[in-house]
């Protein structure tokens, strides 16, 4: 799932703004109020206009209610076309730096998130139970991630030739890549910025390689 303009539907915005509000606990009124907000901004008539055309939410007011709630932008992103009440399909996924990601301990002998060391972000539902995200910094992916980015990872999803992935060495080095060819001997990827070499590794020396599913931009 990627953040793409093109993707975001009328219906799924507001769908995101009342599963943002019962998550915390609030109607759309009251999390209105609570943020400072006329109470009827998200009410139901004020989501088409008279002529029937459909009305969408502003930005401030995304803010206003991100603000209010301690959500993050990419937790928001994670209701989008989740239906209120649907129940079971949205979870916590757990959340590093992607620079503490080569450290011991965030991660057992099967390459799946372990520990305590882990913040939470709350998420549409994966099929993946082992699925985690990992917080960008610094400029060494762009231009196509950027500081600040979070992508959320699958260890379970199959591979691909062209897939972006993550990748942890047996030396605990931590890389995003494209997956350019995947062997029984040797791994090769493509550097994400074109200022850094790409890379090959003999099949041992690779940990794990799980693919990027989302990010939020």
């Amino acid at each position: 799932m990627w953040l793409n303009p093109s993707m975001l539907k009328h219906a799924d915005i507001w769908q995101a703004i009342d599963q943002l509000a019962a998550a915390h606990g609030f109607s759309p009124s009251g999390l209105a109020r609570r943020a400072g907000l006329d109470p009827t901004t998200f009410n139901k008539s004020k989501r088409v206009a008279r002529d029937g055309r459909p009305r969408w939410p502003s930005t401030e007011s995304i803010a206003k209610i991100l603000e209010a709630t301690g959500a993050s932008f990419t937790e928001f992103v994670g209701f989008v076309g989740v239906a209120p009440g649907g129940g079971g399909t949205l979870r916590r996924i757990p959340v590093i730096g992607y620079a503490q990601a080569g450290a011991e301990g965030f991660f057992d002998d099967a390459g799946y998130p372990s520990g305590t060391g882990w913040d939470e972000l709350l998420f549409a539902e994966l099929a993946d139970q082992h699925a985690y995200a990992l917080e960008i910094s610094g400029d060494s992916m762009l231009p196509v991630y950027r500081d600040g980015d979070t992508i959320v990872v699958s260890p379970g999803a199959d591979l691909r030739r062209g897939d972006r992935v993550v990748v942890r060495t047996t030396g605990g080095e931590v890389m995003a890549k494209q997956l350019a060819r995947k062997g029984a001997k040797k791994v090769e990827l493509v550097s994400l910025n074109p200022a850094h070499p790409d890379r090959s590794f003999a099949i041992e020396e690779i940990a794990f390689i799980h693919r990027i599913v989302w990010v939020s931009q």
